[in-house]
C-alpha cells in the first residue's frame, strides 16, 4: 500500500509525473483514434477498433466528433505546458500546487467525458462533465496568469542581471509568460462564447470545409480566429519554456522578449478582430513576423551556446568548421529544439506566407480539395513540431543520456521531418504536377508520410514503456526524481518562509518606530 502512495505521490503532485501522466494520454489517445483514419481505414483497422470498442460513428457527426477530439488532445498539452511553466518559474508553492491540481482534474474529466460523448453514445451528463472540465482548466488559467503576475517586487530582476528587463528591473521573460497566458484565456472565452450559441444560431463545421464561403457568420469567424491564435500561443508558450531550459540571456534575449510580447499581443488582436476586420490577417502577419524573430534569436542564442559548451568540453581553444558542427550536433535533443522552429519555417511559415501572396493568383483557381488539403497539413504540421519540442524537453527531464538520449532525439528529428516534409510536398504537388500525373508523387509522399510518423510513434511507445517499468522498480529513476523534487519544494518553502518573516520583522520594525 505504501509502494502505491508513493507512486500516486509521484505521478500526481511531481512535475514529472504530472507531466508522464499527461503525454501518456496524449499518445494513447492518439494511438487509439489514429487508427479511425488514414491507411487504416484501408487496411481494415479502422473496423476492427470500431468493433472492439464499441463505438457509435453516425457519419452525419463527423465534425462534432473530430472537434471534440481536437479540444480534448489540445487540453491535455496545454495542461503538460502549464506544468512545466509552473516548476521553472519562482511562484508560491501553494499556487503551483493549487494550478497543477485545478488542471490536471479539468484536463481529465473534459478529456475522458468528452472522448466519451462523442465516440461512445451521446449522454449528455457527459457532455455537461466536458463542459466543466473545461472550466476547470480554465479557471486554473486565470490563477496561474494571477501568479505570473510580474510587476510584484520579488520577481524584479537586478540590475546585473543578464536578462530582458526594463530599467526598474520588470522581468520581461515573465511578462511574455504572462502575457500569453492572458491571450489564451481571451481566446478561450471567444472559444465559450461562440460554443454557447450552438444549436441558437451556430452550427458545428471544420474550418477548412468554410474557406471559399463568401458569407460567413461572426460565430464562424469567431470560431476560425479562436483556431488561429491558440495553436500559435501553444508554440509561444514552448518556445519560451526551453528558453529558460538553455538558459536564454545576453543581448538576443533582451531582443527577443519585447519582440515575443508584441507579437503575442498583435497577434492575438489580429485574430481575434477576424470577426469584424476584413483585414484582419495582416494583423496577424505583423504579429506573427515578430513571433518569429523572437524565435529566430532563440535560435541563434541557442545553437551558439550548444557549440562554446562542448568545444570547450573538449578543450577545443579554437575550432575549425567540422568541429563547430559536430559540437552543434552531439545533444539531438537540444539541437532539436532549434531546428524544428527552422525546419517550420520551410514547412509551415512559408508555405503559409507565400499560399497567403499567391492566394487569389494560384490557390483559389484549384480545386477546394487541393486548398483544404494545404490548411489541414498547415495546422497538424504545426502541432506535429510543437509535440516534437515538447518531448524533448519531457526527454531530457526524464534523465535521458548516452546513446539512449541521441537516438532518440536523433529518431525524432528524422522521423517526424521525413512525415512533415513529405506532407508538404503532397499538399503542394500541384505546382509542379498536373492532375494526370499526380500519383507517383500522391504515392511516395504518402509512404514516407507513414514510415516517418510510424517511426517517432514506435519510439514514443519504447520511451513510454521504459517509464511504465521504472515505475513497477522500487528504486527507480522515478524515486530519485520524487526525492529530489521533494528537496526542492522544502528549499523553496524555506526561502519563502524567511522572505515572511523579514516582511513581519520590517512592519514590526516600523511600528515600533
Amino acid at each position: 500500500m505504501q509502494a502505491l502512495k508513493k507512486r500516486w505521490t509521484y505521478l500526481f503532485t511531481s512535475t514529472r509525473g504530472l507531466a508522464l501522466v499527461g503525454i501518456a494520454m496524449i499518445s494513447l489517445v492518439t494511438a487509439v483514434w489514429g487508427t479511425l483514419s488514414g491507411p487504416m481505414v484501408e487496411w481494415g483497422v479502422r473496423d476492427v477498433t470500431i468493433r472492439v470498442l464499441g463505438m457509435d460513428l453516425d457519419p452525419v457527426e463527423r465534425e462534432g466528433r473530430i472537434i471534440m477530439l481536437y479540444h480534448t488532445i489540445a487540453m491535455m498539452v496545454v495542461a503538460v505546458e502549464v506544468f512545466f511553466i509552473t516548476d521553472i518559474l519562482p511562484m508560491k508553492r501553494h499556487q503551483q500546487v493549487t494550478i497543477n491540481a485545478t488542471i490536471t482534474i479539468g484536463y481529465m474529466t473534459a478529456a475522458i467525458f468528452g472522448l466519451w460523448f462523442g465516440y461512445f453514445g451521446h449522454n449528455f451528463i457527459f457532455h455537461g462533465l466536458f463542459l466543466l472540465g473545461q472550466s476547470l482548466v480554465f479557471f486554473g488559467g486565470l490563477m496561474l496568469a494571477a501568479a505570473l503576475w510580474p510587476w510584484k517586487d520579488e520577481y524584479r530582476l537586478p540590475a546585473d542581471s543578464p536578462f530582458a528587463k526594463t530599467r526598474k528591473g520588470l522581468d520581461l521573460e515573465r511578462t511574455a509568460f504572462f502575457v500569453m497566458a492572458v491571450a489564451a484565456l481571451l481566446s478561450s472565452t471567444f472559444g465559450a462564447v461562440t460554443g454557447s450559441y450552438w444549436g441558437n444560431g451556430h452550427e458545428t463545421f471544420l474550418a477548412e470545409d468554410l474557406i471559399r464561403n463568401p458569407d460567413k457568420t461572426m460565430l464562424q469567424k469567431a470560431i476560425i480566429g479562436h483556431l488561429h491564435i491558440m495553436l500559435t500561443l501553444v508554440a509561444v508558450a514552448i518556445t519560451l519554456i526551453v528558453g529558460r531550459w538553455m538558459k536564454f540571456r545576453g543581448i538576443y534575449h533582451r531582443i527577443a522578449m519585447p519582440l515575443m510580447i508584441a507579437g503575442t499581443i498583435i497577434t492575438t488582436t489580429g485574430a481575434l478582430s477576424v470577426v469584424w476586420l476584413e483585414w484582419a490577417h495582416t494583423i496577424i502577419y505583423i504579429g506573427s513576423t515578430f513571433i518569429l524573430l523572437a524565435g529566430l534569436m532563440y535560435v541563434i542564442y541557442s545553437w551558439d551556446a550548444l557549440i562554446k559548451e562542448r568545444t570547450a568540453e573538449l578543450g577545443l581553444d579554437k575550432p575549425n568548421g567540422w568541429q563547430k558542427l559536430k559540437a552543434l550536433l552531439h545533444d539531438p535533443l537540444k539541437f532539436g529544439t532549434g531546428w524544428q522552429m527552422v525546419f517550420m519555417n520551410f514547412t509551415v511559415s512559408g508555405v503559409g506566407l507565400f499560399m497567403a501572396a499567391k492566394l487569389d493568383e494560384i490557390f483559389r483557381v484549384w480545386p477546394h480539395r487541393e486548398e483544404r488539403i494545404i490548411l489541414t497539413g498547415h495546422w497538424h504540421i504545426l502541432s506535429g513540431l510543437i509535440a516534437t519540442i515538447i518531448l524533448f524537453y519531457f526527454a531530457d527531464l526524464s534523465g535521458l543520456k548516452g546513446k539512449a538520449r541521441r537516438w532518440f532525439g536523433w529518431l525524432v528529428i528524422l522521423g517526424s521531418d521525413l512525415a512533415f516534409g513529405a506532407v508538404t510536398v503532397f499538399s503542394m504537388k500541384r505546382l509542379f504536377v498536373e492532375q494526370a500525373t499526380q500519383q507517383g508523387i500522391v504515392n511516395w509522399t504518402m509512404l514516407l508520410t507513414d514510415l516517418g510518423l510510424a517511426a517517432v510513434l514506435v519510439l514514443l511507445a519504447v520511451f513510454l514503456l521504459w517509464r511504465l517499468y521504472d515505475l513497477f522498480l522500487k528504486d527507480g529513476r522515478w524515486a530519485g526524481e520524487l526525492s529530489r523534487e521533494k528537496k526542492k519544494t522544502a528549499a523553496a518553502e524555506l526561502e519563502e518562509s524567511k522572505r515572511r518573516q523579514a516582511a513581519l520583522q520590517a512592519e514590526l520594525e516600523e511600528v515600533s518606530e
